[in-house]
């Protein structure tokens, strides 16, 4: 997907809140963008999903399936909370027995079974939250857009919600993402951007080495494994898999990446169990 010298302002003579944005996102990609209030990182979003339209320049090569997730979600929908996600899910080409099959799915994923015959408008912030990252995932979107989707989920919901962003990662979708708290997929982000001043401009990735330094310099890091069936795929970084002594597998990464492939294989089913986990030798 890519955006060229795309600008987005309000009104014929509003002022420009982005403009001159050229840039690429890959397919498989985490990708964060930071930056303070006001600074137009909304607005990028709602144009990478297409809810805006760029005032000028163009944006090509758009997933068929793209969802978004504002911070806020509209609750004066006349549904109930799984009647919502089948017609959403029927909107983007599911069938009515997949539509209802995932949306049953992402509604215990997110422990809001007990809600799913409840009207939208009676829902808790964090109970329509949850609807609102559910619609989103349940017709694997190539896509996926999140606006500080994790205001209002309890603890159990925003680590569910940060698997199933590796899920769509790993299964070759983009997805970017806003949140305030700094520590969210710490570290996993293929790319980040920062918007300032009605820019947009790529930084180091978390983790990268530094401008001047040789990428050769990165440290790697070591994680002997076993146990586990099905060895992550799509884990940022491209983890190396090799065979070891007694029937483990040994997973090597740039530390870096370390904690996202770490998480990875205990979050895997069965989980993977650890043996040992070394930065260039040393143990840690």
């Amino acid at each position: 997907m890519n955006l060229d010298r795309v600008g987005r302002r309000y009104g014929l003579r509003g002022p420009w809140v982005l403009r001159g944005v050229s840039l690429g996102l890959p397919a498989g990609a985490l990708v964060r963008v930071t930056g303070t209030n006001g600074t137009g990182k909304s607005t990028l979003l709602r144009l990478v999903a297409g809810i805006d339209a760029p005032t000028e320049g163009g944006i090509t090569g758009r997933p068929r399936r793209t969802a978004y997730v504002p911070e806020r979600f509209p609750v004066a929908l006349p549904f109930t909370a799984s009647g919502w996600l089948v017609h959403l899910g029927r909107v983007q080409g599911l069938g009515r027995r997949d539509a209802e099959r995932g949306a049953a799915e992402w509604l215990d994923r997110f422990g809001a079974t007990a809600f799913a015959a409840t009207p939208l408008d009676e829902l808790s912030k964090g109970s329509s939250q949850k609807v609102a990252v559910a619609q989103a995932l349940l017709a694997d979107p190539g896509l996926l857009v999140l606006d500080e989707a994790w205001t209002g989920l309890d603890t159990a919901a925003r680590e569910e919600l940060d698997r199933a962003v590796r899920e769509r990662v790993a299964a070759g979708a983009t997805v970017l993402f806003v949140d305030h708290d700094p520590r969210r997929l710490a570290g996993e982000a293929d790319t980040v951007l920062a918007v300032e001043s009605g820019r947009v401009r790529p930084v180091p990735a978390e983790g990268t080495a530094a401008p001047g330094r040789s990428p050769g310099a990165a440290t790697r890091a070591r994680i002997v494994v076993s146990g586990g069936r099905a060895l992550p795929e799509g884990v940022p970084g491209a983890p190396a898999y090799t065979s070891g002594p007694d029937g483990t597998t040994v997973c090597t990464v740039d530390a870096a990446h370390s904690d996202a492939l770490l998480r990875a294989l205990l979050d895997a089913r069965p989980p993977w169990h650890v043996h040992a986990l070394d930065t260039e030798g040393a143990r840690v």
